[in-house]
């Protein structure tokens, strides 16, 4: 659900330069705090939030090899409310959220009528009749507004706490340990996508087992007068265990390498979440019948004439996105979505739409980068998974 790429041609820093002046940007509560830590700023979907306090590369390292601890606060946090809350988010959402348990999240979409994608999101169910909506930054009016106009009437209450909440997130293999001493609780009982409240910093927090790096990790939702304790509990939780603050840039390069989609790139209202290959969050056997429900059943029935890839490179020039994919005989044959030299693999990968004719693991292709032609291979997505 973020952000750049490497310390050269990050696509935080196309932002800044394409969007609003930096007086016109909203801050994160923790903005004092990133500045003194040293951080610097780039313009992200309307805020101005660190893309690097060091370095990109030092930074991806420590999330993959220990942790690292992010300030998420532009993200939308939209609560839904009220004995008829899963019926509505039934009918305006792609999953089917009236079956998730209290305590527990699902990633899901939320759809146009012809099937594109508005924006993808994290569900949680709080309690029977409570649901928090997580939106990405650069969509969180739009969500907001769409769910306030589907799930309109009678028993259902729509809150937009965006303002008044921070999310701070801790990623990597040490997260587990980092998160018990802060909050001096265990947390292995935790699953993978589930949440519960904590205490932490003396603050009442959601602490969710959620992230969007490819390693374990902990999400924790917070009011916005509690952000700086627990930024700076959890820093000092963190001490000895490797833990460092990390951007939006390192946190890009660590969702590509795990094969996560972007909205904007790999996720839009041109491409629907059958033709993005996440066909599977869209859920046919519930009973509501959901917004984009006859578009997405005909897309369903459909075969792609694109289909996502993953592309290995073999030399030091990275793809980026909008780059063409070229076959043997110089044809275009797709495009690149995200690309990214991997840090942690040492070479070149890129996720892209490709001619189902060519999109067969092992299939030798070219990559258009800036008029010189770079091989690159056909591979399985993920291009990395943390070890067990």
């Amino acid at each position: 659900m973020t952000q750049t790429e490497t310390q050269t041609e990050t696509q935080t820093d196309t932002a800044t330069r394409t969007g609003p002046s930096e007086r016109e940007l909203l801050r994160s509560v923790l903005h004092d705090t990133h500045v003194a830590l040293g951080a610097t700023f780039t313009g992200f979907a309307g805020w101005t939030m660190p893309v690097r306090y060091g370095g990109d590369l030092a930074e991806h390292h420590a999330v993959r090899r220990a942790a690292g601890l992010f300030d998420l606060s532009h993200m939308g946090e939209i609560h839904v409310e009220g004995p008829a809350a899963a019926a509505a988010l039934d009918g305006a959402l792609v999953g089917d959220l009236g079956a998730l348990a209290p305590g527990r999240a699902r990633y899901t979409m939320l759809c146009a009528p012809d099937g594109g994608v508005l924006d993808d999101l994290v569900v949680y169910r709080l309690a029977a009749e409570h649901y928090l909506v997580v939106a990405n930054a650069s969509n969180r009016l739009l969500v907001a507004a769409e769910l306030g106009e589907r799930c309109a009437g009678d028993g259902v209450r729509i809150t937009d706490r965006s303002a008044d909440t921070a999310l701070v997130a801790v990623q990597g293999p040490a997260s587990a340990a980092i998160i018990e001493t802060a909050t001096g609780a265990p947390v292995g009982d935790l699953r993978y996508y589930a949440a519960r409240p904590a205490t932490l910093a003396g603050h009442q927090v959601l602490l969710a087992r959620t992230g969007y790096t490819g390693e374990d990790g902990f999400e924790v939702y917070v009011g916005t007068m509690g952000a700086a304790a627990v930024w700076e509990r959890l820093t000092a939780a963190g001490t000895g265990h490797g833990l460092v603050p990390c951007g939006l840039a390192c946190r890009d390069t660590l969702r590509l390498e795990a094969g996560m989609p972007l909205h904007g790139h790999e996720l839009g209202p041109g491409r629907s979440p059958f033709a993005s290959g996440l066909g599977r969050v869209v859920k046919f056997g519930k009973e509501a019948d959901f917004v984009g429900r006859a578009a997405l059943a005909r897309e369903r029935d459909t075969p792609q004439a694109r289909v996502p890839a993953g592309l290995r490179g073999s030399g030091r020039r990275a793809p980026r996105a909008g780059h063409p994919v070229l076959d043997g005989a110089g044809a275009t044959v797709g495009e690149v979505t995200s690309g990214v030299l991997s840090p942690t693999l040492g070479h070149p990968i890129a996720m892209a739409f490709v001619d189902r004719a060519v999109s067969g693991p092992g299939t030798a292709l070219v990559v258009d980068v800036r008029g010189r032609p770079e091989p690159v291979e056909v591979v399985g997505l993920p291009f990395y998974t943390r070890p067990e």
